[in-house]
C-alpha cells in the first residue's frame, strides 16, 4: 500500500486534485462487464485487496442490505437546426413542470424555435443563469408531455454518453450504457456501479442477499465541476427520486446497507435526513458531511474535483481517498463511467 498523502484541507476543492494518465480512461467497458477490476477496500483492516467483480459476493459482509437504481437512461441527445439552418445540439436535463431543462450547443435566444427530426420542434422559453435553457416541446403542433417525447427520442435520440468518452455513441452503447434492471425513464447519466453486473451475478446477488430498489434520475449535474475554492459553498444540482414502501423499510430498519453507487447513496441519505420519499434530492456528501446511514459503497472511480470524488472521501476522507487512487492508476485500473469498479466495506 502507498505512503499516505498527508493531512490535506478537506475544505478546499483543490484537495480532490489528481493526474490520471488519459490510456487509463475508460472508453467502452470489460468484455464480459463483471470481468471488470474490483479493488476492494476494508477499513477495519486498512486493506486493499485486488480483485475481479465477479468475485464481488466473497467480499460483501453477510445479512447486508442491497439497494440499487433503476432508473433508465434516455436516449437525451439529439441533433437539429436553428430557423437559419445553423446546427444545433441538445441534451435533455431534466423534466421541469411542465416545461424541461436542457442544454443547448450553440447560441440560441428566448422565442426561437429549433427544428429535429420526426417533425420534433423545441421552443426556447428562458435563458437561465446555470446554462440550462427552458423549452417545451412539439410535434405537429402539439405539446408533448415527457411520456410521449421519450417515446419519440428513443427513435430520433442518441445515448448521452459522458464528455469524457472521446467518441461517438453506438448501437452497443445502448445496451452497455444501461443497467440490467432499468425501468423508469429519466436518467441522462447511467449509474454506473451497476453497469458491472451480468445476469447470472446479478442472480447469484438476488440470492444470497436480499436486494431492493430505489429510482434517481440522474442529471448531467452529475458531470458539473466544483468551481469554488471551498466545497462547502458549492451549490448541489437536484435530481428527482422515488423511494418505494419496501426499501424504505429497510432503510428505516437496522440492518447495515451496501449502496450500489452514489446515486443510491445520495438518496438514501437524503431520505434518512429529510424522510421525503419522493422529490428532488440535493444532498451534498462529503468528509465534513459523511453519511448517516448507508454502510458501505460500491462505485466506479471519478472525475478530480467532482461531487463524486467527494462523496468517496465522505466515507474514506480525503488522504486517504488519494492514496487508493494512486494505488489504482499504479495498478492500470480503468476509470470513470465505463471503468473499474471499487468496494468500500
Amino acid at each position: 500500500m502507498m505512503k499516505m498523502t498527508k493531512n490535506l484541507n478537506q475544505s478546499l476543492t483543490s484537495s480532490y486534485n489528481y493526474k490520471l494518465p488519459p490510456e487509463l480512461i475508460a472508453n467502452s467497458p470489460a468484455t464480459p462487464k463483471d470481468s471488470a477490476k474490483l479493488l476492494v477496500y476494508d477499513r477495519a483492516k486498512n486493506r486493499i485487496t485486488h480483485s475481479i467483480f465477479r468475485e464481488i459476493l466473497d467480499f460483501i459482509p453477510k445479512d447486508t442490505q442491497i439497494i440499487l437504481n433503476n432508473t433508465k437512461v434516455i436516449k437525451a441527445r439529439i441533433f437539429g437546426k436553428k430557423p437559419t439552418g445553423g446546427k444545433i445540439e441538445l441534451l435533455l436535463n431534466s423534466p421541469f413542470k411542465d416545461d424541461f431543462l436542457v442544454y443547448i450547443k450553440g447560441r440560441v435566444k428566448e422565442n426561437m424555435k429549433l427544428f429535429f427530426e420526426d417533425s420534433l420542434e423545441a421552443v426556447i422559453l428562458k435563458l437561465n443563469n446555470d446554462g440550462t435553457r427552458t423549452v417545451k416541446f412539439y410535434q405537429k403542433n402539439q405539446e408533448l408531455n415527457f411520456e410521449k417525447l421519450v417515446k419519440v427520442l428513443e427513435k430520433i435520440g442518441h445515448i448521452p454518453l459522458p464528455p469524457y468518452i472521446n467518441r461517438e455513441d453506438n448501437e452497443e452503447d445502448e445496451t452497455n450504457y444501461q443497467t440490467l434492471f432499468a425501468q423508469n425513464y429519466g436518467a441522462v447519466a447511467a449509474p454506473t456501479a451497476s453497469l458491472h453486473f451480468t445476469d447470472e451475478l446479478l442472480g447469484k446477488l438476488k440470492k444470497n442477499f436480499n436486494t431492493s430498489y430505489l429510482t434517481l434520475h440522474v442529471g448531467a449535474g452529475t458531470f458539473k465541476p466544483v468551481d469554488v475554492a471551498k466545497i462547502e459553498e458549492h451549490k448541489i444540482h437536484s435530481e428527482f427520486f422515488d423511494i418505494p414502501k419496501e426499501t424504505k423499510d429497510v432503510i428505516d430498519g437496522d440492518d447495515k446497507i451496501l449502496a450500489v453507487g452514489t446515486t443510491v447513496t445520495r438518496t438514501v441519505e437524503f431520505y434518512h435526513k429529510s424522510k421525503l420519499l419522493s422529490g428532488e434530492a440535493n444532498i451534498f456528501l462529503h468528509p465534513n458531511s459523511k453519511p448517516k446511514r448507508v454502510n458501505y459503497l460500491l462505485t466506479n472511480f471519478h472525475l478530480p474535483k467532482s461531487t463524486l470524488i467527494m462523496l468517496v472521501a465522505s466515507f474514506l476522507g480525503v488522504d486517504k481517498t488519494l492514496e487508493i487512487y494512486e494505488e489504482a492508476i499504479k495498478k492500470g485500473y480503468k476509470f470513470y463511467s465505463y471503468g473499474d469498479a471499487m468496494l468500500i466495506i
